[in-house]
């Protein structure tokens, strides 16, 4: 049997590069040679043991490639062709999709932990830190690439740009409003872009690493606040000249971030969480107006499908987003532990790493 390289969870604090084989194509699939992946601070959690995955599992939810092999019922789509596929993989026919809600297309419990909606490469099939990946529903979850797009245009589609851009939309974010994110890491700073491209005139991103903050500006942030320079709420709160904002955004996942969310909204206001969080959550007396300030909490996950993957990749064709300069560092295939150890310690300013077989 042919077998393929592959990024193993292997236990806690383990994930290695190993063999295994190449899998067998059924016939709604599709084999995927991958050309260009990335690692994902969701990878971290399950390195870190926080997020639970079964042990054997090929990580990793962000695969761009060229489609290797169909499956007897696939239609539209050709051996050979470019193409990504998003990080969730719905099904097209599920009680989630009929519903408008593709994204929690999943299989519900396990581990005692509630599977994450549709969220399946990595998590509860073999994923893309390899050199093929399976992709189910081919149909419903593979996108064709542009002609004129490169890999790593296009690599932020699949979940970071997904994600980001969910967390403005899934807000509400509508012209004229301010916005807040907190937390400028890859899905932060895709956030800032999306409200930029709804219409926020005032938008604050949050963090203390320069760089990032730099980058936030690039993608249409009119602020930024360092939150070691001062109380962060305050200094929110003085930029908006005391009104707080009408759409803030949780891109850390942390108790913090989620207090100082809540606290700066406007009356009415909406608190759009997109962290994924390792412990519960407390929701403040104080800051939550004892239940009685008409506030709104949002939670979304990546919207994916074809359909989700194709507009972002127009949006990348368009000019209007240019993500580049989110990816800081490359590797091959080959050295994808030493990639994780950058990654994960959040080394040498590393915000996403390519990774290519």
């Amino acid at each position: 049997m042919a077998r393929m390289k592959a990024a193993i969870f292997v236990d806690k604090n383990r994930i290695v590069l190993d063999e295994k084989p190449i899998p067998d194509v059924g016939p709604l699939d599709a084999l995927v040679r991958i050309t260009t992946t990335t690692i994902c601070g969701t990878d971290v959690h399950i390195l870190r043991g926080e997020y639970p995955v079964a042990k054997g599992l090929t990580v990793g939810h962000e695969p761009v490639g060229v489609i290797e092999k169909l499956g007897a019922q696939v239609q539209g789509f050709s051996e050979g062709q470019r193409v990504i596929a998003g990080a969730i993989t719905p099904s097209g026919h599920s009680n989630a999709c009929l519903c408008g809600c593709a994204s929690q297309d999943g299989p519900g419990t396990r581990h005692g932990f509630k599977a994450t909606g549709g969220w399946k490469f990595g998590n509860i099939i073999d994923g893309c830190q390899a050199e093929y990946v399976l992709v189910p529903d081919a149909m419903v979850n593979l996108s064709p690439i542009p002609d004129g797009l490169s890999d790593e245009q296009v690599l932020m589609c699949p979940d970071i740009m997904s994600t980001g851009f969910s967390g403005a939309e899934r807000g509400g974010v509508k012209i004229g409003d301010a916005v807040v994110v907190f937390a400028l890491g890859p899905i932060g700073l895709c956030a800032v872009a999306g409200a930029r491209l709804m219409g926020a005139t005032t938008i604050i991103g949050v963090d203390s690493i320069a760089p990032r903050m730099a980058v936030a500006r690039q993608l249409g942030a009119t602020h930024v606040v360092d939150f070691k320079q001062g109380d962060v709420v305050e200094q929110i709160m003085a930029l908006t000249d005391g009104r707080g904002v009408d759409v803030a955004i949780e891109a850390l996942g942390t108790q913090a971030t989620f207090e100082s969310a809540l606290r700066v909204l406007r009356p009415g206001g909406t608190l759009s969480s997109l962290g994924v969080y390792a412990s519960d959550l407390r929701i403040p007396l104080d800051g939550f107006a004892a239940g009685l300030g008409d506030y709104s909490i949002v939670t979304t996950l990546c919207p994916g499908g074809k359909e989700r993957m194709r507009r972002l990749m127009q949006v990348v064709a368009s000019g209007h987003v240019d993500l580049s300069p989110l990816v800081t560092h490359r590797f091959k295939l080959d050295d994808i532990e030493a990639a994780y150890e950058l990654f994960a310690h959040q080394r040498d300013g590393v915000m996403k790493v390519a990774i290519t077989p």
